[in-house]
């Protein structure tokens, strides 16, 4: 026992009834595991909020439930939290004030030994050249006793160099209210901030009350009074000189890495008001784009000292990420290179910036396998996929200048959308071709089935904010979700074939069950009677036909011809009588619908978190008709006692932590007396059997309708191209012909071997019979 706490006990399978509390731990809202660095944080107390802020910039949210949230302090997170300012003692500090516990020696002494050596050496460039600096010579002399960082410098012979600091620089963040009061005042965008008005529930005597006083009663004020100093600018001086030493370019994600381990990790800053070599940008907002409160603040984090961090932003679907990014390319106002998953999201974001912003068109160009172009003048933006920037195969003419083009200058600003879906392996090629003074990484869902997440720390820099999507969504700027999950029991002979069968027509078998698509009908009648615009989403392209050609809806796939496809999209959005449409995996992503108020899913690419959140994100942006009271639909159809039930768990984990809570519906009350309700008679369901078992095996791939090209990556873009082979009987209309001849016995053994595995069992089954009765015969003989 140590401070009057038990360090033996493990958070969350031990008793915490022992832990001491602090005498008015009533007004405190934290709870701070003794081990693991894990905090609760009690949603219902009146300093949540601010806690809450606190908490997002020093830990990684686990879960954030409405009543009780959970956290938990990692390396990585404390990071970020020295990147956008904080100091040792302050964490400490403010944990201890809202702790209902003293916070455990070794959990402050986890904060010291993390903390002591972050921000102490930076990753600069300087005229196409990269720079490991530090304010410390002799951090930087132990850096370079390592062998892989000494083995990475460029002139292992040379002298560290001693240069002058560089002053910070104040600004003003485009299309807030301060920047147009300062607009008002100066004319001028760019001028120092005035002082920050105290936060909300905050008082003078509040800021009296900052020293501790465990003696005499607090109120909930004293505890957050701390935070005072998150909120504002990092006011600490510059050192008068800082050393550096210069490392390769392809050596660069080495070294990144190498540093982490050593627990000395490198902040990437851009001081862009002094950067006088490369040419400035004329880009801003237009008067019209006034940022959201959460907006503002994402972005406070990034350019909190005068100068851009890189770093991640994390925001929901339909919370304005796009806008997010353009404002931070209207802050930097150097050239801008923006990287997408498809050319799809390409034109959009081209579009989003000529929307927000005032450039013009020969400011901003694009770089896709249709169109290679470069901007006019000395600076500008350039949109592009990961695909065309690490292709390593050999490019076309016009490709090649391109990517010469963009390798041969510095860049002010990158932008990466979608930051968590390319591999690894894409992210070293992109941030070792392209040299960019600093980088943002935007994604809703910063999770992956894999392990490598944790490289965007030092691929991309520490995740500088975290939104909460049920705060935005109880403040209007997201709609509300309410989350079911329909359990449809198997039909018998269903559920008999799903038991024998061993391939991947398992997943066809549970996803065509009659019941569910009876469910499907169900939902789509209820919800077009109340008005609502429906989305049914199906990741196996055979469930989806089946499913839309039935229930007589329109549907979009990887096949679908793009003049199709935008007239299906145009119906829905304009035409009453079109209110619900079936997407295949394509619309998981670069589909823009914000009509659609429910969405239904009747089959999903296994246990994918990601998908899961991507597909709610499709109703996710506010509504038109986001009167008080009203809720959008987010209903997952699942077939009892099958694989699809353990899928379905595991896909709802990155939600129910984010505070959706999914109801579970045995029984949709009157679908009984549904009027020409499908598949009602045991006849019509043995028939869809027969059809489902006749399917060959490829038709219950996932995604198969979905193939990429040279600019996009795999499972985000929407065209199909097949190239298959022909025959000169095939040239000249040969197979339409009415006789064709053929080799009669390939034909039947073909034929043969392409039965199904039941007609199969049926035939040797009926073989061995025949046999064992011919064995019996002999012997009575």
């Amino acid at each position: 026992m140590a401070d009057g706490i038990n360090q033996d006990y493990l958070f969350g399978s031990h008793d915490y009834g022992d832990l001491p509390l602090k005498p008015d731990h009533p007004n405190r809202p934290l709870w701070v595991s003794p081990e693991d660095g894990h905090i609760i944080l009690e949603g219902f107390s009146p300093i949540a909020e601010q806690a809450q802020d606190f908490l997002v910039a020093i830990s990684e949210p686990v879960s954030r439930t409405s009543l009780m949230e959970e956290y938990k302090i990692t390396p990585y997170s404390l990071y970020a939290a020295v990147s956008v300012g904080l100091e040792t003692d302050d964490i400490i500090e403010v944990l201890n004030r809202l702790s209902k516990v003293p916070v455990p020696a070794s959990i402050v002494s986890f904060i010291k030994e993390c903390t002591m050596s972050y921000g102490k050496v930076k990753l600069v460039l300087k005229h196409n050249r990269y720079f490991v600096e530090s304010a410390h010579a002799d951090t930087l002399q132990m850096l370079l006793r390592d062998q892989i960082i000494k083995n990475a410098r460029v002139d292992s012979n040379s002298h560290i160099e001693t240069s002058s600091a560089p002053t910070k620089g104040d600004l003003v963040i485009p299309g807030t209210k301060e920047a147009q009061g300062t607009n008002n005042q100066s004319g001028q965008p760019n001028q120092p901030n005035q002082p920050d008005p105290p936060p909300e529930n905050t008082t003078n005597e509040g800021e009296q009350q900052n020293k501790p006083d465990d003696k005499k009663k607090n109120t909930g004020d004293e505890y957050f009074t701390a935070l005072i100093d998150i909120e504002k600018q990092d006011e600490m001086e510059d050192d008068e000189e800082v050393h550096s030493f210069e490392i390769k370019s392809d050596e660069i994600e080495t070294v990144k890495r190498r540093c982490n381990e050593l627990e000395y990790p490198m902040l990437e800053e851009y001081d862009f008001h002094n950067d006088t070599r490369n040419p400035n940008l004329d880009i801003d907002l237009k008067p019209v784009t006034v940022i959201r409160p959460y907006q503002e603040k994402s972005l406070s984090k990034m350019f909190g000292n005068g100068r851009a961090r890189s770093g991640i932003i994390v925001l929901p679907c339909g919370a304005g990420k796009t806008l997010v990014g353009i404002t931070a390319a209207c802050t930097i106002k150097k050239s801008i290179l923006v990287l997408c998953t498809s050319s799809v999201s390409v034109m959009q974001w081209k579009q989003q910036f000529m929307q927000w912003s005032n450039v013009n068109d020969s400011q901003i160009s694009v770089f896709t396998a249709d169109q290679k172009e470069k901007f006019g003048g000395d600076s500008g933006i350039v949109v592009s996929t990961y695909s065309m920037v690490a292709n390593t195969r050999n490019r076309s003419h016009e490709s090649q200048k391109m990517m010469d083009f963009l390798t041969s200058r510095e860049w002010g600003f990158i932008l990466l959308d979608e930051v968590h879906v390319v591999p690894a392996a894409m992210f070293r090629r992109v941030v070792t071709t392209i040299k960019a003074h600093s980088k943002l990484g935007l994604t809703a869902t910063l999770v992956r089935e894999d392990d490598k997440i944790d490289d965007l720390n030092f691929l991309i820099g520490p995740k500088l904010y975290e939104a909460n999507w049920m705060d935005l969504a109880a403040k209007g700027h997201i709609a509300n979700v309410q989350c079911a999950e329909v359990w449809c029991p198997m039909v018998p002979c269903f559920y008999r074939e799903y038991l024998r069968e061993k391939s991947r027509k398992r997943m066809l078998l549970y996803s065509m069950n009659p019941h569910k698509f009876q469910a499907c009908q169900f939902l789509i009648d209820f919800h077009e009677d109340r008005g609502d615009k429906i989305i049914v989403f199906s990741d196996c392209v055979y469930s989806l036909e089946q499913y839309a050609r039935k229930l007589k809806k329109p549907y979009i796939h990887g096949g679908t011809s793009q003049v199709e496809r935008m007239r299906v999209l145009q119906r829905f959005q304009f035409d009453s009588n079109v209110n619900t449409i079936f997407l295949s995996k394509v619309g998981d992503t670069s589909i823009d619908l914000p009509e659609a108020t429910c969405l239904i899913q009747i089959s999903s690419h296994f246990g994918s978190r990601r998908q899961e959140a991507q597909r709610l994100g499709r109703i996710l942006r506010a509504k038109r008709r986001n009167d008080e009271g009203f809720n959008a639909f987010f209903y997952s159809l699942v077939s009892t006692d099958t694989q699809e039930m353990f899928y379905s768990t595991k896909r709802q984990g990155f939600l129910v932590d984010q505070g959706y809570a999914f109801k579970v519906i045995t029984h949709l009350f009157g679908i009984e007396r549904l009027p020409e309700l499908v598949y009602r008679s045991e006849k019509e369901q043995i028939e869809l059997l027969e059809s489902v078992l006749l399917a060959n095996e490829s038709a219950a791939d996932i995604g198969s309708d979905i193939k990429a090209s040279e600019d996009d990556l795999a499972g985000t873009i929407h065209g199909v191209t097949k190239r298959m082979t022909g025959s000169t009987s095939a040239l000249a209309g040969g197979q339409a012909m009415s006789y064709i001849e053929k080799n009669k016995s390939a034909n039947k053994q073909i034929t043969k071997d392409s039965r199904h595995s039941l007609f199969k069992k049926r035939d040797k089954d009926a073989a061995d019979r025949a046999k064992k009765k011919k064995q019996r015969l002999a012997g009575e003989a």
